[in-house]
């Protein structure tokens, strides 16, 4: 058996959890748009913070992946794929910044709180503008589509790393595998 160059292991647990926190994310969004009343408050307390949670990961994240850089790309790998590879990691880093930071600025605008917990508040980062606050309310669910989008490729790309071309792109990131099987 051949082993296979991996992530740190901070890597990928940051990798899996944000992945986990940010299809919560996702899914509490989409309730909140459908639910009204007691139940779109309890959302609501729960997707704040969580925003937070991510956008916090994601410095901790990107700071690992330039401090530690990742395992190289299959050196067989097309280079459309590889461009494609780089591209879409950019555009994931990017929406794991723009999403809470859209949201903070929403929220402030709209000059609704973002209660982390308790009485723990961050403080507004835009002034109050109702117009600012629709603008930034509409980009909020461009940019969740938009990740819901690329987070499907991604998905795409690692099922066919890992089930068809089986060239040790998925086993690098997947925390629960020692090696890889040659490809007889």
């Amino acid at each position: 058996m051949t082993p296979v160059v991996r992530f740190s292991a901070l890597a990928r647990v940051l990798h899996w959890l944000m992945a986990a926190m940010i299809l919560g994310m996702l899914f509490v969004g989409v309730f909140m748009a459908a639910t009204e009343g007691p139940a779109y408050a309890t959302l609501v307390a729960l997707h704040r913070p969580m925003g937070i949670a991510i956008l916090l990961l994601a410095g901790v994240r990107l700071a690992n992946r330039l401090l530690v850089p990742p395992p190289p790309l299959p050196a067989g790998m097309p280079l459309v794929q590889k461009i494609a590879a780089i591209g879409s990691h950019i555009i994931l880093y990017a929406l794991m910044f723009a999403m809470p930071l859209v949201g903070w600025g929403m929220l402030s605008a709209g000059a609704y709180p973002v209660v982390l917990w308790g009485p723990v508040r961050l403080p507004p980062i835009l002034p109050h503008d109702p117009v600012l606050f629709a603008a930034l309310r509409h980009l909020h669910s461009w940019l969740a589509f938009t990740l819901f989008g690329v987070i499907v490729v991604h998905l795409g790309a690692a099922l066919l790393h890992g089930l068809i071309l089986r060239d040790g792109v998925f086993p690098a990131m997947a925390s629960w595998r020692r090696r890889r099987r040659d490809i007889a």
